[in-house]
């Protein structure tokens, strides 16, 4: 799917940017830069879509976008602000070789994973730490030997990729407005009933022009998309709101017939709905 290229601003002379993002809405659009893109979520939560894949994503979450990797990060539907701390580079900021010499050896495996998005496992603790760190350096340098802090922790965490697939094709920009407008609508809208004929309209395409459109570049049909769009937020809410059954979750996500749900729900999840609820409930209880 064609993102809508994205310019992180920034003067002549940076080469490290380090950003705070304090929104309700973070940036919502389908969107790719050039920059690799390191973040930690302080506070909020939402949706987290990277090429192919939706999940979620909440506090302490540390978060890899290789550059050039189309993703959104969906704020959830409150009063909440989200709050992201993010640096942002690319492997020529600091000279063309910077990341040829020896000491970055353990990287390679590192940087080859964040074109798939990755999101870090383990040493998170010691990363918020220094994430929180970099944001009181006013000195360039100071800054800079906090990022070589958090490089070094980086070769050592366990990490999962996120997507599966990123499409390579190059699009024009008028196809990345478009894309994103799709998107946009369903992840606000994703629980009242959508058509195909609307979906496609939004695009403004025929109905059977934007069935392939949308599954060359997303590598999925529309509805496999909004059906996960809707799931991701029946675990949030399964998740945040203890009391709520998994129909009511069901039902206030977009999904009319519950035996429908509990199908694509396992589908996806690879569990059934009570037993993710149950999984929910003895982990809250642990802690």
């Amino acid at each position: 799917m064609k993102a809508l290229p994205f310019k992180i601003p920034k003067s002549s002379t940076d080469t490290l940017i380090v950003q705070e993002d304090k929104e309700i809405v973070l940036y919502d659009k389908f969107h790719q830069h050039e920059e690799i893109q390191i973040s930690i979520i302080i506070s909020g939560e939402g949706n987290l879509i990277v090429g192919d894949t939706i999940t979620d994503y909440k506090p302490n979450d540390i978060l890899v976008f290789g550059s050039n990797v189309p993703h959104v990060l969906q704020s959830a539907q409150s009063d909440q602000k989200s709050y992201m701390i993010s640096l942002f580079f690319t492997k020529e900021s600091f000279g063309k070789a910077f990341f040829d010499l020896p000491e970055f050896e353990g990287l390679n495996h590192f940087f080859r994973s964040s074109v798939y998005g990755i999101k870090v496992l383990s040493q998170k603790q010691k990363l918020k730490k220094q994430f929180l760190k970099i944001l009181k350096k006013e000195d360039r340098l100071d800054r800079f030997m906090v990022f070589l802090k958090i490089l070094k922790l980086l070769k050592t965490v366990k990490v999962e990729t996120i997507s599966s697939f990123i499409s390579k094709r190059a699009y024009t920009d008028n196809e990345g407005k478009r894309m994103a407008t799709v998107f946009q609508v369903v992840m606000n809208e994703f629980n009242r009933d959508f058509s195909l004929k609307e979906a496609a309209s939004l695009a403004n395409m025929t109905p059977n022009a934007f069935c392939r459109y949308f599954k060359q570049r997303t590598n999925k049909t529309f509805f496999q998309f909004l059906i996960e769009v809707r799931i991701e937020n029946v675990c949030r809410l399964l998740s945040k709101e203890t009391e709520i059954t998994i129909s009511e979750a069901s039902y206030n996500s977009g999904f009319k017939n519950l035996s429908n749900f509990n199908r694509k729900f396992k589908e996806i999840k690879g569990v059934t709905p009570s037993t993710y609820k149950k999984r929910l409930h003895d982990s809250h209880f642990v802690k």
